[in-house]
Formats: C-alpha cells, structure tokens, sequence
C-alpha cells in the first residue's frame, strides 16, 4: 500500500490504526527474500559477505554471515541522551515497515510480522536521541529498534520501562531471528528522522490553524478595518498560500460584529475636518500582514508534506533487493538530504510563526502601542498588580531559542566513518530541532491566547466575536478563568497548551 497524504498515515500513527498485512504484501515480501537467497550464492554483495561501512573491503566467511547481521544491531547500538517519545518510534516503525513491504529489501517476512506485532500492541524500543548523522540512513537509532525486535533491549510498554522480552512474552511474540540481511536492512534507512517528520508536520499543521485563529481573534478584538484580508486584495499577490490564508481569515471571522468596514468609516465622506484620527487607519504589520506572513509558512508545510509522504513511501535501503530485473543494486537511498533540508525549512518557518505570535503578544500588552488596552492586559491595580507582565519574558526567550535553533542542519555535514560517509545530511538532528521549535510555538501561542481573552474581557467585547473565535474565548476561558489579582501562571499556561495540542 502507499500512501497519498499526510492524512492517511497520520491515523496509523496517531489513532493507533491496527496494521494489518495482507497475503499479496507479505507473498512479495516473501518472493524478494527467495529470490535474494537464491542471487547472493557466489556473488559479493555489500552487507550481506562483506564487512559494513569502510569494512566493506573485508570478505565475510559463510560460518560467520549470521553473526554479521546480529554484530550490526549491537555495535551501532550505542546511542545517547534522552529517549524519543513513543509516538516518533511508533512513526519510524511505521516508515520502516512500509519500506519493507515495497519488497525490495530482502527481509525475511518474519521482519514485517514483528514489526506489525511491535506497533499493534503498542511496545516501543528506547530509542536516544543522539545518535544519526542521517548519511547511512539512521544507523544507531534504528539498530535500537532492531535490538528490541531481537528481544535484546528496553521498551515502553503499557506505561512502564520493561525489558523487551519481557513485553513480548507478555504479548506472544518470539524475539526476531535474523537472516540472510535483516540486520543491515532494519538498521540502514531514513525511517526515524521521516517518522518524527511526519510527527512535527501534524503538529506544525494543528499550530498553524491555531495562528490563524489567534490573528482574527486579536484584529477583532482591537477593532482593526478588514480589508487586509479581502479577496481583491489577497489575489493581486498571485502566492497560493497568501490566497488561501486570508479566504481562511475570511471564514473564521464572517460572523465578528468587531471589524471596521473602510468604505463605511472612511470612504463615506463624512470625516469631518479632524486633523488626527482617534482609530488606526492602519495598524501594525503584526495585525495587517498575516496572510503575507502566514502564506509562506503554509506553502513550507504544504511543500514538506509531500516530501515527507514521498520518503515515507520509497525504498531507503542500500543495497536494493530487485527481483523485477533480476539484480541487487548498490548506492545510496539511505541519504537523508530530502528530509534534512524539508525540516529546517519547517523550523525556520514555525519560527516566523512563532515570532508573529510574540510580535501580537508585545501588542497587547504595550499600551501606548494599542492605546487601548492597560499594560500587560492588567485587569488589576496597576503598580500593585502585574497582570502578564512576566509572561513576556517566557514568550520573548522561548521565540529567541527558536530562533536560534533555526540555524540549519542541512549544510553542517562533518565527514564520518573513515571519510567513507565524507558528506552527510544531520536529517535527524534537524528534525529533533524542529520538534523543539514547534514545542516552543505551541508555548507562545499559549501566552497569546491568555493574553487575548483578558483583552476581550477588558473591552467586555467577547459576545461581538465571530462564532469561531468565541468559541476559542470559551475553550480558553473553561481552563482559565478571568484574573484580576496576580496568582502563579505555570500551570495555566501549561494546560492551554495541552488544549491546543490536543484539540483540532
């Protein structure tokens, strides 16, 4: 099977879709395994009779070829730091096992049964963080995954930390016996940084729609003139993402009783002779340019979605088993550039995301800015109370991290293994980097949402939103009641933020 969109692989990784192969995937996984059995006879073929890496010059003697495919797993099993969540093995298993099922990877069938086994009842190896430089594929962190598969290891299951045998006998599963290139073929891909990619492209996604939502809110709630997001206006700029991002604005405010009308207020001819005007005939490029803003983060997502679905679906495997044209091919679909540069284009753009919410954020709380609100959205004493005051900070460090962060990986190859992998893609870093920069936008939008519904209780404008955004008002208000005198903020904050992961 493959896949055509984000969509459908999002269900087999977040609602934990039972996988099930069928008897034409597994009589092709079946038929390659034969087929590579019967070619490798009298041949030398990378892996599988020579040594790995620059030991590939080192022929493999036939009483020792088992013992090569299990020395894989458990020398590159040395990786470090803290362990990936559950849901980013859960994703690389996934990109792992469809690889296999295209059938030109030589495993043995068992391989794709375990497999199978492993995600449906939801055991996940301990998999370290550090450990790929994304060249050969994601040597160390899938030779963790494999180390479980063989029941050599840890896992996470049912909650706890078990040895990995312990969480197979608890399901039946006899630990994986490896043949002819299990061990090569299960360690040398780009599953784990496409898995967590296709994690952060579902949760830059959701963040996304939450900036939207948090921008109309915001333009609402300062009584901003609409006409920023007209369609006239939208489509002159021909950028499908800058299009799309103001028809959503549009939708999302269709029913605000907030917005100013132009033609009404200033094209009426009944301005009178006033050499000032009270209200902003303009406002800040923060309010006014978010679908110029948000445009191209959309494209990026659009842009990295069909990457990441592409690597998803590919064979990453070297050498290729090919039974369709009868031979074994040697080269390098292992290499992780695809992936590597996709993630730091998405982190750059979150980060921009990120930087508009915490430029909407200085707005509301500067009042001779928005000469409307109290400093900080203080509902309180000023000068006794502080309202958010201290929320900037975490906002304003947390978008300077991201910031940082948003260096690219994708041009810091450091030659490795003997110069034998002289130029590498970092994809896994890059993707653990961008996990931490969407994390941090999910932190700031938090603050924001605090911020714009004490705004809407301090103008007391909440019942002239638009439905969409009173509804936000009201999921945000249900965690976070009105505050008038100061009282510790972690938690709330926290909690938002677990709203706006969890909630479309």
């Amino acid at each position: 099977m493959h896949y055509s969109d984000l969509d459908s692989i999002n269900g087999r990784i977040f609602n934990r879709t039972e996988v099930s192969l069928g008897e034409a995937e597994l009589r092709e996984v079946e038929a390659c395994y034969r087929f590579l059995e019967d070619f490798e006879q009298g041949k030398v073929i990378y892996g599988i009779n020579t040594g790995f890496g620059p030991m590939a010059q080192y022929r493999i003697g036939d009483a020792d070829l088992n013992s090569l495919q299990y020395n894989i797993i458990r020398s590159h099993s040395c990786g470090a730091g803290e362990t990936l969540p559950d849901i980013c093995v859960r994703a690389a298993m996934l990109a792992r096992l469809q690889t296999f099922l295209n059938a030109k990877s030589g495993v043995h069938p068992d391989v794709v049964r375990i497999l199978a086994d492993f995600l449906n009842n939801e055991i996940y190896p301990l998999v370290p963080r550090h450990g790929s430089v994304g060249a050969s594929g994601d040597l160390v962190q899938l030779a963790h995954i494999a180390l479980a598969l063989i029941g050599e290891s840890e896992v996470s299951f049912r909650g706890e930390v078990v040895p990995a045998a312990e969480a197979m006998k608890a399901c039946g599963i006899t630990p994986l016996r490896l043949r002819i290139r299990d061990g090569l073929a299960l360690t040398n891909g780009t599953a784990v940084m496409t898995g967590i990619g296709m994690v952060n492209l579902a949760q830059a996604r959701r963040l996304l729609d939450w900036a939207v939502k948090a921008s109309v809110m915001l333009n609402e709630v300062v009584e901003s003139y609409d006409d920023f997001m007209a369609e006239p206006l939208n489509a002159c700029k021909l950028h499908a993402g800058q299009i799309e991002i103001a028809r959503r604005m549009r939708e999302i405010c269709a029913s605000s009783r907030r917005l100013r009308k132009r033609e009404t207020e200033l094209y009426s001819g009944d301005t009178g002779e006033a050499p000032t005007f009270k209200h902003k005939v303009q406002p800040y490029y923060s309010l006014r340019c978010t679908p110029q803003i948000l445009g191209p983060v959309l494209e990026t997502l659009e842009q990295a979605e069909k990457i990441l679905v592409e690597e998803f679906n590919s064979v990453d495997d070297n050498p290729v088993v090919d039974p369709k044209t009868g031979t074994i091919y040697h080269g390098g679909n292992f290499h992780g550039d695809y992936v590597s540069l996709e993630m730091d284009k998405l982190k750059i753009a979150v980060t921009k995301m990120t930087m508009l919410a915490e430029r909407q954020l200085n707005y509301l709380f500067h009042d001779r800015i928005n000469e409307t609100l109290p400093p900080f959205v203080n509902l309180g004493k000023l000068g006794l109370n502080y309202g958010l005051q201290a929320a900037q900070f975490t906002a304003t460090s947390t978008t300077a991290e991201s910031q940082t962060l948003s260096n690219p990986m994708y041009v810091h190859s450091i030659p490795n293994n003997n110069d034998n992998q002289d130029i590498v893609s970092m994809g896994t870093n890059a993707a653990m980097l961008t996990r931490q920069v969407i994390e941090n936008g999910y932190q700031v939008l938090a603050i924001e949402m605090l911020a714009l519904v004490q705004a809407a209780d301090y103008l007391e404008c909440a019942a002239e939103l638009s439905a969409q955004t009173r509804q936000l008002y009201d999921d945000i208000r249900r965690i976070v009641p009105k505050f008038i005198d100061d009282t510790p903020k972690y938690r709330e904050i926290a909690a938002i933020e677990n709203f706006l992961k969890q909630q479309a």
